[in-house]
């Protein structure tokens, strides 16, 4: 993809924000940048090992949707995206690069924290933007910063401010979301402390793992567009690997026996399912993507684009060293090292060699799915009231174009959108005239349960993420066929900003239109995305106006522009977005 080399290096200024008394295993990116942060060093009152339920005034049973602390507290961060030259796995590559680093620093906060983000383009040609997966952006859609649908891209030396609330908490992760940047290097995870379902001692950094190739996402576009998705050379757990005994070394973490650790997994991959297990150990689930749920137990963790969950592994085996596995799965996931994409926990006092440990029996079940529906039941319970079904149906195919090049559609079309004319600023400046390429559905009304059913007849998984809103699942099938007779769950069903629709199957979702913006829903696998699989909801457009910097939107834009037309002319061959 010509986009490629647009990456913004996260140059970081970063405050250091304890998780409340907990031991903390890892520690920020210290700042190279003046940093006028302020810091709040107090904990929260009641959190503790004994007891993880409690957050000051607040608790795990407080609804984060209608209630926030007002904590005063404002997070700085000042990020720089760059080129850059890696080898992670001990193959030289160029790369795209936050704070020179893959992944970029972790953005942390507490809930209710202001997070306020400064973002560098030091690439010399091309645009790049920064979109804070699972953010809410209630009210604030100009943050969302996705490009033609949000914002021009920001062009080479400009510096784009981002304010974001932490209104929810738990694990997530930023990304650039112009062409395919982010699976060039531009991603990184966020932290927003808070209260938890489960209690634990110590709480780890978040791993971030993202299938890799030795060939740029660029360069791998083409064979994607004409051919089909492409293999991948392996993956990398925190930016580190091995491959073929070239190099490259493994992540690796340390555990102290009898302590309860806190895991925070997100899935950053371009094209990869994931098993995620630990040789010997159980996890107990406590957060999927923003949102709190019952603790279960499982042995082997499924996992896809986009998603993230939060675990808690006790450290009660032998002290010794054990295999992570992250094995991405063959049904719908080409990767030529699947069987060595391998981090290490290490006991402490055990010895520093290679474990030896077998893996858990489920780890030889291929399956491209998410985790078992019935066992994500979310803390806080919410029930979906009357929803109406929206037509038509949002069916998902692909076929090839004049061009001999695939493109993928959802409902009634394959998206396209423009950089240099993104919708929000339409709306802004009044002159909004849908184009069926646009891919746009009008929400008009407000406070209102909606709901669609998301289908196939192809026999590939979708992880798809709807900005601005978590989504109610209210069915999800494999191999299936949905029509009325389907029972829909609307007593506390489970809630997310990603989740697949299965291999020829269905997906049925619904939302509550309480937040005007223009919001993107997508599907989540890097090539498919780039060939179209998106739409817009544009929710409660009459409202959206008075929303928006008009001026800063066109500020942004007339610098993209002038970039684009008198340096370079950067053909856009994707979707847009």
């Amino acid at each position: 993809m010509k986009s490629f080399f647009s990456l913004v290096c996260l140059a970081a200024a970063v405050t250091a924000i304890p998780a409340p008394q907990a031991e903390k295993a890892y520690s920020n990116a210290t700042s190279t940048t003046p940093n006028n942060t302020t810091t709040s060093t107090s904990v929260c009152a009641g959190n503790t090992a004994d007891d993880r339920t409690k957050w000051c005034e607040h608790s795990i049973d407080t609804d984060w949707y209608n209630e926030v602390p007002n904590t005063g507290v404002t997070r700085e961060y000042w990020l720089d995206i760059t080129n850059m030259t890696i080898a992670p796995d001990g193959f030289e590559r160029v790369a795209l690069g936050v704070n020179n680093s893959i992944p970029g620093p972790t953005i942390e906060a507490n809930w209710g924290d202001t997070i306020k983000v400064h973002v560098t383009n030091s690439l010399t040609n091309n645009g790049t933007t920064i979109h804070w997966h699972g953010f809410r952006q209630n009210y604030t859609v100009q943050e969302d910063g996705v490009p033609s649908i949000i914002q021009c891209p920001d062009a080479p030396g400009t510096t784009h401010t981002y304010t974001l609330r932490a209104t929810q908490y738990g694990t997530s992760w930023y990304h650039s979301h112009y062409a395919l940047q982010a699976w060039a290097g531009v991603f990184g995870a966020i932290v927003i402390h808070g209260p938890t379902t489960a209690n634990y001692d110590v709480d780890l950094e978040p791993i971030v793992i993202t299938d890799w190739s030795h060939a740029t996402v660029d360069a791998l576009y083409g064979y994607a567009q004409e051919v089909g998705p492409p293999k991948m050379d392996t993956a990398l757990i925190n930016g580190k690997g091995t491959y073929n005994g070239t190099g490259g070394e493994r992540y690796e973490v340390t555990f102290e026996a009898g302590k309860k650790y806190r895991m925070r997994f997100v899935n950053s991959a371009v094209d990869s399912y994931f098993k995620l297990s630990l040789d010997g150990h159980k996890m107990t689930v406590i957060a999927m993507d923003f949102v709190p749920v019952e603790p279960f137990e499982i042995d082997v963790l499924d996992f896809t684009m986009g998603q993230r969950y939060d675990v808690i592994i006790e450290a009660n085996q032998e002290a010794s060293n054990y295999w992570f596995r992250a094995i991405p799965q063959a049904a719908c996931s080409n990767n030529a090292n699947s069987n060595d994409i391998r981090g290490i926990v290490r006991y402490k006092g055990a010895p520093s060699s290679d474990p030896t440990t077998s893996a858990w029996d489920a780890n030889s079940k291929d399956a491209c799915v998410d985790v078992a529906y019935s066992l994500l039941k979310p803390h806080f319970q919410h029930s979906v009231v009357s929803p109406e079904l929206q037509n038509p149906d949002l069916a998902v195919s692909v076929a090839k174009d004049s061009s001999n090049l695939f493109k993928w559609d959802i409902g009634l079309n394959s998206m396209h959108v423009i950089w240099d004319n993104p919708s929000l600023l339409q709306i802004a400046e009044g002159n909004a005239t849908w184009e069926s390429a646009e891919n746009v559905y009008l929400l008009p009304d407000a406070n209102k349960w909606v709901y669609w059913v998301i289908d196939t007849k192809l026999p590939v998984p979708h992880p798809i993420h709807l900005h601005g809103h978590d989504f109610y699942i209210l069915a999800q099938a494999a191999s299936a066929t949905y029509d009325s007779s389907v029972k829909l769950n609307l007593e506390n069903p489970p809630r997310r900003d990603v989740a697949t629709l299965p291999a020829s199957g269905y997906l049925v979702i619904a939302f509550y239109t309480d937040n005007p913006g223009t919001w993107l829903m997508h599907c989540h696998i890097g090539w498919h995305v780039a060939e179209g699989l998106a739409l817009q909801f544009v929710e409660r457009e009459s409202e959206i106006a008075a929303l928006v910097d008009t001026a800063a939107l066109e500020s942004t834009c007339k610098a993209w522009e002038d970039f684009n037309s008198e340096k370079f002319h950067i053909e856009q061959d994707d979707s847009g977005v």
